[in-house]
């Protein structure tokens, strides 16, 4: 029953509405993921002054490495082989369109997560698909809202929390010996430290971690392509020729291709999930779309980078091979292709690589947890300390566990956790196209840092505690954004 409920909606349903929405909102907005991608440095640098507000709220940046350490997983390595080995080096090319797609979702949803987030008495914010659906499309709709919230819970707060435990442990077990048992002990132990502390807290830990791990994993995929800078035009085209199915001795052909590049596109950027939204909805920012624009940003930095930087790997090396790929697959594919490259210590660092994006994973997963506990209950602490509880518990159960049973109902979970979220991104699309463009007259009007006037949004039943900007954030944030730049070259 399980394998029919992915199949039906994973291999049909949602790529079909996945696909939909990121070209119908790429087209509506007008290519929005390519006319800011610029701007998205600017806002970067900006939401510095943010990050100095006296209320201790997490910059555009901050929110940027936690929703990062979210995407990025072992999908960036696992999930690329599988791609190629199933669909051929073709795969990519597709899985890049998906991600360039997905930038535009991942902008829709993030910028109705900020505009419909939801202020709280101590001054942070709480928001997420949960928010934007009850608020947005009104009280008639809460039960969807309820109901993604338990979703999000089940799929993210537990099931993936559990898997990623039992990643982290056998990948570590792989490279170094270390029995699961007391990595999943150790990894409770630091898991509990982090959370414990609260969302300012995991933020913190991912502004060193989520560079250290995409930069060292960017660095050695570098290096590859430095040693191999006369191969890469003709893996680059080797790329294209399968996705068309002019190379139909590669891989499964161009169906196949089209198929393993969506999927694993999808799988491991999550834009339409919802689940970026929730961290989306935390930064403190001037106007909802520029934490959009930043979350555009990264799907880009997983799908188009560090999926891309997995790919040329494995396609540089001479492992690959589409006659015998079926006997080689996965992480097995990666840590071989590297070790060609490098030497043996390459698959140690492809296990590093996986133990960290695991572990940063966890830290997100159970935010999304808590956030989805917070729609139901702000004040209940032992209800909060009862969820760490539990996490800690789950990540040393899940490090000794076979999960096949889990993994398969999280799959159908995570299908109904979308489903949701994009039946709720097609009905507030009108609102979406409104707070872009707003924010695009106010650039045409010269505003270096287009601001978000609640009021003039009050029928979109948005919360104005939610928007009140501190003149000085707001200052700083104009002089850091202000470049002899036009209007135009955004």
């Amino acid at each position: 029953m399980l394998d029919f409920l992915n199949d039906l909606l994973w291999g049909k349903v949602l790529i079909v509405l996945l696909i939909t929405v990121g070209i119908g909102f790429t087209v509506a907005s007008r290519f929005v993921q390519f006319r800011y991608f610029g701007r998205m440095f600017r806002i970067l640098g900006a939401s510095q002054a943010f990050q100095r507000d006296k209320h201790g709220h997490l910059s555009s940046f901050q929110a940027l490495l936690l929703s990062v350490a979210g995407r990025v997983g072992g999908g960036n390595i696992a999930g690329v082989a599988v791609a190629i080995t199933l669909g051929g080096p073709g795969a990519i090319f597709w899985m890049w369109m998906v991600g360039l797609m997905g930038m535009a979702t991942s902008f829709l949803e993030c910028t109705l997560a900020q505009a419909y987030k939801q202020a709280e008495p101590d001054g942070t914010y709480r928001g997420g698909p949960a928010y934007y659906i009850s608020r947005g499309l009104g009280r008639n709709w809460k039960w969807l809202a309820g109901l993604y919230s338990v979703l999000l819970l089940a799929t993210f707060g537990f099931g993936f929390t559990a898997l990623q435990s039992y990643a982290v442990a056998t990948s570590f077990d792989d490279a170094f010996g270390v029995p699961v048992f007391y990595t999943g002990i150790g990894l409770a132990m630091i898991v509990g430290l982090i959370i414990f502390g609260g969302v300012k807290r995991i933020a913190r830990v991912s502004e060193v971690l989520v560079p250290v791990m995409a930069g060292s994993y960017i660095l050695i995929a570098l290096a590859v392509l430095g040693l191999n800078l006369e191969r890469i035009p003709d893996v680059f085209m080797l790329i294209v020729n399968s996705a068309f199915g002019l190379e139909q001795a590669v891989g499964g052909g161009i169906g196949a291709a089209i198929l393993m590049g969506v999927k694993r596109g999808l799988f491991s950027n999550e834009a339409g999930l919802g689940s970026a939204p929730n961290v989306a909805a935390v930064a403190y920012v001037p106007h909802p779309a520029n934490q959009g624009i930043v979350q555009a940003f990264s799907v880009f930095i997983d799908t188009l980078i560090i999926c891309s930087a997995t790919a040329f790997i494995i396609l540089l090396s001479g492992v690959y091979d589409p006659a015998t790929a079926s006997d080689v697959g996965g992480v097995a594919l990666t840590q071989a292709s590297l070790a060609e490259h490098v030497g043996e210590w390459g698959r140690s660092f492809v296990s590093v690589a996986l133990l960290l994006f695991g572990f940063s994973t966890i830290l997100y997963n159970y935010y999304l947890g808590e956030n989805s506990l917070n729609f139901f209950s702000t004040e209940n602490q032992n209800l909060f300390n009862g969820f760490r509880v539990a996490i800690i518990g789950l990540v040393c159960w899940g490090a000794t566990t076979d999960l096949g049973t889990v993994f398969a109902f999280a799959d159908v979970t995570m299908g109904l956790l979308a489903l949701a979220n994009l039946f709720a991104l097609i009905m507030l699309i009108k609102p979406g196209l409104r707070i872009m463009r707003d924010f695009d007259d106010q650039i045409r009007a010269g505003v270096e840092q287009p601001v978000f006037d609640a009021a003039r949004f009050a029928d979109m039943n948005v919360d104005p505690v939610a928007w009140e900007i501190e003149p000085e954030d707001l200052e700083r944030a104009r002089q850091a954004a202000t470049r002899p730049a036009t209007a135009t070259s955004n």
